[in-house]
């Protein structure tokens, strides 16, 4: 798999995480990351564990995500070995199509491996920021 090839494969992974939350759907929101994942999230809770991660996805999107939307943008992938890369992406708030108005959005740093010719989310901070 070229390069080009790789930042396709990392791309569609954010976008299939930006598709399950915005459509509610936890199993895809988990299903690209490994089984011994970590996650921080925006408000520093520290998840370990696939697993973990997946009941986590099911209460928060059926809970206070429920209604909340977002665009992802991937605004940079640096592979730090063939098999490791890092993607940062910027998550804006919307409503259905448009975007809203507030005063910060929210920006992530992946850790990406690629295993058996896959590539998978080992870890992934999320981290508010003024926009």
């Amino acid at each position: 798999m070229s390069t080009e090839q790789d930042e396709a494969a990392i791309r569609r992974i954010v976008a299939d995480v930006q598709t399950a939350f915005n459509t509610n759907d936890a199993d895809l929101l988990t299903k690209h990351f490994a089984t011994d994942a970590t996650v921080v999230t925006a408000t520093g809770t520290r998840i370990t564990g696939r697993d973990a991660l997946l009941r986590a996805n099911r209460e928060g999107l059926a809970g206070i995500l429920r209604d909340q939307h977002a665009r992802y943008d991937v605004t940079d992938i640096r592979f730090l070995r063939p098999d490791v890369a890092l993607a940062y992406k910027r998550a804006t708030a919307i409503t259905e199509d448009e975007p809203i108005d507030l005063d910060h959005s929210m920006v992530a740093l992946y850790v990406l491996v690629k295993d058996d010719g896959r590539w998978r989310i080992a870890a992934r901070q999320n981290t508010l920021a003024p926009r």
